[in-house]
């Protein structure tokens, strides 16, 4: 008779160790779904330069804004300051260019004061001397009818309020876009004058 062959026997085989993570990772670096690495070191700055530029290409931003984003995204210090070095050296991030731009925009737009464009700039994270830089390109002559527009745009909408309604909220208006209180309460009685009423306000500074 043939003799049968006997399959081996598996009694006491030590088993099997468990495979790490690493060692299930296939060759070129990819890992398991949902378990890709993180990018590392020329990849990793590819990658935060690239987000910069979307960034970038989106809105106008400062240095401390690209910052503060690529270090919400936990990117390391030193891929920070290569890319924003980088992108700095070519002109594609300009704090002063920023503040200017801004500062005529805002002013334009918003009629805001001085001293609102600055706290603006400042929490935008330029520097001290750039903000002053840029915030003296508005003249008292551009603050004044400035806050002059805002102060007329008030008073025509509450025609129909009392007299001291209508100055609260034209005092108000000039308040929240930073306007110092003398400036505020001249430009007010000088447009109730405009509209023959008397408007005996004190002034704040004196």
């Amino acid at each position: 008779m043939r003799e049968r062959r006997r399959s081996p026997d598996r009694t006491g085989e030590a088993e099997a160790a468990p495979v790490s993570a690493d060692e299930e990772t296939p060759p070129g670096g990819q890992a398991p779904p949902g378990e890709e690495p993180p990018p590392s070191g020329e990849k990793l700055e590819n990658k935060a330069r690239n987000l910069v530029l979307r960034m970038l290409t989106h809105s106008p931003r400062t240095r401390a804004q690209l910052e503060r984003s690529l270090h919400r995204r936990e990117y390391p210090d030193e891929v920070v300051d290569a890319v924003l070095n980088g992108l700095d050296e070519v002109g594609l991030i300009d704090d002063a260019a920023f503040a200017r731009g801004w500062v005529n925009s805002r002013q334009y737009s918003r009629h805001l004061s001085r001293r609102a464009l600055t706290q603006e700039l400042r929490t935008r994270g330029i520097e001290e001397e750039t903000v002053r830089e840029a915030v003296a390109e508005v003249s008292d002559e551009d603050e004044q009818d400035a806050a002059r527009a805002l102060a007329r745009k008030s008073l025509r909408g509450s025609r129909n309020k009392d007299k001291e309604v209508r100055i609260r909220r034209a005092l108000g208006v000039l308040g929240r876009k930073g306007y110092p209180g003398g400036l505020s309460y001249r430009i007010v009685r000088e447009e109730l004058e405009q509209e023959g009423l008397e408007a005996d306000l004190p002034d704040p500074e004196l």
